[in-house]
């Protein structure tokens, strides 16, 4: 990591423990029901290392009874519902940066979608309409009838399906660092070398356990910190990305990682239909200027007709953790009427 970036980085910190600060003068206005129990152990607030100074007072882990499905949440803040969808092959962990900021306008929401971090692993439920009315459901749970929902990566194709099957219930729509499958043209097979090494683990993610478990079982850090540092503008740190690697030993947690590129074919089907009927409510595309960039925007504008777009400079793939300031420099205007709606 280079020194600007150490700079950057504890400039950024330094503003989030600020941020803290001041969340910590009002308590969080969420009020999980008892379905909602207080989690600990791996993979959860009180053992995630690396947080940004007082994380833990102002945010605590949740398992929450969705009927039958249990999903782990990560709460913390006052003000509207905001709900955060990570991408693959992270969990809640990649928003920990930005988190503070947030919480000083918003009841965060950071959850770890089905078949990952500490939610449930089941054998199936893995396309992205099953998984957007598990974040519906979520949502009630808490109480929450509207909200605001950021989803990358795998999260933006579940935060797309939940704005398109949910009118009623999404805000505003913030989404990056993706396509979506069946409106997005898909890229040929053989592309340029440096596009295919980034490109590759989705076709490899789609075969059966016989294969790609069997290959990655016992290889996890080979498989996944190549994806890692494949896709980064700035490497992220060795620790982070260990800290990543390490949730996806299971045989469990393994499989549910491939769970989404797994049902593509079920979502491809999905969305073939969501894109008959538009997206009126307001979008923000984002991307990095390393990743995947204005292809963002290009996606989003064959789905929705009010779409603003951000390129993050510098950034790769992994924006919340290479750009956090520049991040919510880009969420906060775009979130800014949903925190204060016109009388």
């Amino acid at each position: 990591m280079t020194s600007e970036t150490l700079e950057g980085r504890r400039s950024f910190l330094a503003a989030s423990a600020a941020a803290i600060g001041t969340a910590l003068l009002a308590p969080a206005a969420v009020s999980p029901s008892t379905a909602a129990s207080v989690r600990s152990g791996t993979g959860s607030v009180s053992e995630a290392p690396d947080l940004p100074q007082g994380f833990t007072q102002v945010f605590k882990s949740h398992h929450v009874d969705i009927g039958g499905l249990h999903l782990h949440a990560v709460i913390g803040g006052k003000g509207p519902p905001l709900l955060l969808v990570h991408g693959w092959p992270q969990t809640w962990y990649q928003w920990r940066l930005i988190m503070p900021a947030l919480a000083r306008d918003f009841e965060v929401i950071a959850v770890d979608q089905r078949g990952v971090g500490l939610s449930d692993k089941p054998q199936t439920g893995y396309d992205s309409g099953s998984q957007a009315n598990d974040l519906a459901a979520l949502v009630d749970v808490l109480g929450h009838k509207r909200f605001a929902i950021v989803g990358f990566d795998t999260g933006m194709g579940i935060a797309y399906a939940l704005a398109a099957d949910h009118p009623d219930r999404v805000d505003r729509l913030v989404v990056g660092e993706a396509i979506i499958t069946g409106v997005t043209p898909s890229p040929p097979l053989l592309v340029p070398g440096p596009l295919n090494k980034r490109l590759w683990h989705i076709a490899f993610n789609r075969l059966g356990a016989e294969v790609n478990e069997a290959l990655v079982r016992g290889r996890e850090e080979v498989y996944f910190g190549a994806e890692y540092a494949g896709s980064a503008g700035t490497p992220l740190p060795e620790s982070v990305v260990q800290y990543y690697v390490d949730r996806l030993k299971s045989p469990d947690a393994l499989r549910g990682s491939f769970g989404s590129y797994r049902a593509i074919d079920t979502t491809i089907a999905q969305n073939v239909e969501r894109r008959k009927h538009r997206l009126a409510l307001p979008v923000l595309a984002i991307g990095g200027e390393k990743g995947i960039g204005q292809g963002v925007v290009s996606t989003m504008k064959l789905v929705a007709d009010n779409v603003q777009g951000v390129i993050i400079p510098g950034s790769g793939h992994w924006v919340a953790e290479e750009r956090p300031d520049e991040l919510f420099a880009a969420l906060a205007p775009f979130l800014s009427p949903y925190r204060t709606p016109a009388l």
